[in-house]
């Protein structure tokens, strides 16, 4: 397959394209800092310069063209502001959303957070990311010609992963390492039934392979 990964530089991203890389698919990784591309080709990923807070959708729409699957991974960062909390954890979101349905690209998942929500009360900058992040999420739900999966990971940690995860509609809150992450995006990108599915991930005690194909299956 080939999927192209907004956000391609980030910490669950970097992971995603090594072991997408590493399973013989053909990942794309979206970055808007030139100095990025070396460590996404040492990934094993194609580097595409492009910042998602100012590109045209047409632009983002030929990137996309003739992939497999999107992910969206991006985010503002926790060192940013509530502006960019907008830019990039809504706009950006929906901007690849756009581009996906103009390049006829329906498999979408987005790295969400647990506590997403568009009515999310409170004026801190992480009151405002979860209100975007939800925005986001309710705006790709509402797209029917995505098959979305939308993915709400607990604490992210850089632990070793051990492949052991909690994976359901609702988990409750606690950690999880991004390498266990990065280990459930590609199994659900193989996974076609998740699509439609939002999901939360914690640490837990089922391999990830069994825990993907066991929501699947619900």
């Amino acid at each position: 397959m080939r999927i192209v990964i907004a956000g391609g530089h980030g910490r669950i991203a970097l992971r995603l394209e090594r072991l997408l890389s590493a399973g013989g698919h053909e990942a794309v990784g979206i970055v808007r800092n030139p100095d990025h591309r070396a460590d996404l080709r040492a990934a094993g990923a194609e580097a595409v310069v492009l910042d998602l807070e100012s590109a045209p959708v047409d632009e983002v729409a030929e990137v996309l063209k003739g992939a497999d699957a999107a992910v969206f991974a991006a985010g503002a960062g926790p060192g940013s502001g509530t502006a960019r909390k907008e830019t990039v954890d809504r706009a950006a979101a929906l901007l690849l959303a756009d581009a996906a349905e103009r390049a006829g690209v329906r498999r979408f998942v987005v790295v969400s957070s647990m506590g997403a929500d568009a009515g999310h009360p409170g004026d801190e900058v992480f009151d405002v990311y979860l209100r975007a992040k939800g925005a986001a999420d309710d705006a790709v739900r509402s797209r029917s010609a995505l098959d979305w999966t939308i993915l709400r990971p607990g604490m992210l940690t850089d632990d070793a992963g051990t492949g052991l995860v909690r994976l359901e509609a609702a988990t409750g809150r606690g950690p999880v390492p991004r390498d266990d992450v990065a280990a459930v995006l590609a199994e659900v990108l193989e996974t076609p039934a998740t699509a439609g599915l939002t999901l939360e991930l914690v640490g837990g005690s089922v391999p990830v392979t069994v825990a993907v194909k066991d929501i699947a299956g619900n």
